[in-house]
């Protein structure tokens, strides 16, 4: 029977919380795992606010194709994304991801400020509402891990990541029909592929009892046999919280911008035929909904080493021969913005074309 990660649970704004002690924890998280949970009793983003969200991308998947499709996504990574549009494993993948998305760029006076389906223009300023709320929850985060690394100043990662200036974070819906309904998808088949995220932290929600998110544990995993752990949507402790624990994960940008201290783990959601591979309480017959924050700092931003002790003792480990855990991590400087546009156009084939076929190499 496979194991559930154990991923560590911190609360970020118990009353009385030693804030040094909090980001200590956190970065000692995302240094071994790469992941966290974090409690959330609806003070930083409230369980209404949440439940919203998840009934208007119910709203939002059952309107017409058409209407959806008028909204197909772009190159600036707005918009809906029918089934297997996007391809997160070329390299293993049959076909593209068993799932439908939809990403919301910035909001301007509660007004979206690309096309939407018209089921769910009256929901725009709750939409934005939430957007905003993820946004500081993560600036929130990233602060902790600035005074967690040591970095001088610690404000260092949120003043990058202001939210007044353009930049590539994104509010995701997800929705992943039951496994009756695609009956086309072979045994090795997952809903979306095996990837690491692109930007700096990621905050996702589910709902609880829908299985499905496995993390690949670097530890037992070999060249030749991968070892994947599911994620329990409400970990042993949290059953009876008002909502479950946010799961943050660290992305490739942040990664790629500590010298590869901060890991950028590498995670799936299959479709989990195996009562093994399925956490207890969960099921993975059901339609799938989950809601994504991808963080992002300003899209002008150079990703030149982080002021912090610590992150340049890793960078010389990796240089004299240690393990750096971002794949996409290159000895020079990119902008946020360019760090985008390269996982972007391996990722979406059927938009970039050859220049996609290009950065899969």
């Amino acid at each position: 029977m496979a194991t559930t990660a154990t991923i560590p649970i911190i609360d970020i704004s118990a009353d009385g919380v030693n804030q040094e002690q909090v980001a200590k924890e956190l970065v000692d998280a995302a240094v071994e795992y790469g992941f966290v949970y974090i409690k959330n009793a609806g003070r930083e983003i409230s369980i209404k606010q949440i439940e919203n969200a998840f009934n208007v991308s119910r709203i939002l998947f059952k309107s017409p194709p058409e209407d959806k499709q008028r909204c197909k996504i772009e190159k600036n990574n707005q918009g809906w994304s029918g089934m297997h549009t996007e391809t997160l494993d070329p390299k293993t993948q049959r076909v593209g991801d068993f799932k439908e998305g939809f990403n919301f760029g910035p909001f301007a006076n509660g007004k979206a400020t690309q096309p939407i389906p018209q089921s769910i223009e009256p929901y725009q300023e709750q939409l934005s509402a939430f957007r905003e709320a993820c946004h500081e929850l993560c600036r929130k985060l990233l602060l902790l891990f600035g005074i967690g690394l040591g970095v001088n100043p610690p404000s260092f990662f949120t003043t990058a990541h202001s939210p007044t200036a353009p930049s590539g974070s994104i509010l995701r819906f997800l929705y992943y029909p039951p496994p009756s309904s695609t009956p086309d998808a072979s045994p090795d088949d997952v809903r979306a592929g095996a990837h690491s995220d692109y930007g700096s932290v990621t905050l996702l929600f589910r709902l609880r009892g829908q299985a499905g998110l496995e993390i690949l544990n670097p530890t037992t995993s070999t060249s030749t046999s991968e070892s994947w752990s599911p994620v329990p949507v409400s970990p042993p402790g949290t059953s009876t919280d008002p909502s479950p624990p946010i799961l943050v994960n660290i992305g490739d940008l942040l990664s790629y911008w500590t010298g590869g201290l901060l890991r950028s783990t590498v995670h799936r959601v299959a479709f989990s035929p195996d009562p093994n591979m399925i956490a207890p309480g969960e099921t993975a017959t059901e339609p799938r909904y989950s809601v994504v924050y991808f963080c992002h700092p300003a899209n002008d931003t150079p990703l030149a080493p982080v002021p912090s002790e610590r992150v340049k003792a890793a960078a010389m480990a990796k240089i004299n021969g240690g393990s750096n855990s971002n794949p996409y991590a290159e000895p020079k400087v990119l902008t946020a913005l360019e760090h985008l546009q390269m996982r972007l156009r391996a990722t979406y084939l059927q938009m970039y074309g050859d220049d996609g076929k290009a950065e899969r190499k």
